[in-house]
């Protein structure tokens, strides 16, 4: 008796039963990760300029409150420096007046320069006016 080989059937794939991989996971993983950390970069980055803005605001408010007391006083103020405090709400802020000559003796710059905390740190912004002696 010949024994006849019994024809070989090709393996059929098993069906896959409808869950994730380990490695599609972390896939997933990495990307929603890279995603949170690029959103959190940019919460942080909108607050850094807000608290910016309200600063300059503030540090603007100061300036000018200076250089209209000086308007309506009709101060002329004499030439030289002069630092002061200028708070505005919770912020520390330091003013800092200069008063300079022009070509015309009857007119003087004022310059006011407001600074964060102390003279010499951060200067938030500088406003100038012309002011008269007459």
């Amino acid at each position: 008796m010949a024994i006849v080989p019994m024809p070989v059937r090709p393996a059929r794939p098993r069906p896959r039963d409808g869950g994730f991989t380990l490695l599609e996971v972390l896939v997933a993983l990495v990307i929603v990760g890279t995603a949170l950390g690029s959103s959190l970069r940019a919460v942080g980055s909108l607050t850094q300029n807000s608290s910016d803005l309200r600063a300059s605001m503030m540090a603007t408010w100061s300036a000018e409150n200076r250089l209209a007391q000086i308007r309506l006083a009709r101060e002329f103020p004499p030439m030289g420096k002069r630092a002061f405090a200028c708070p505005q709400g919770e912020l520390m802020l330091v003013c800092e007046e200069e008063v300079l000559a022009t070509p015309n003796p009857f007119f003087r710059r004022v310059e006011v320069s407001v600074y964060e905390g102390e003279i010499g740190s951060r200067r938030v912004i500088k406003l100038s006016q012309i002011v008269s002696g007459s």
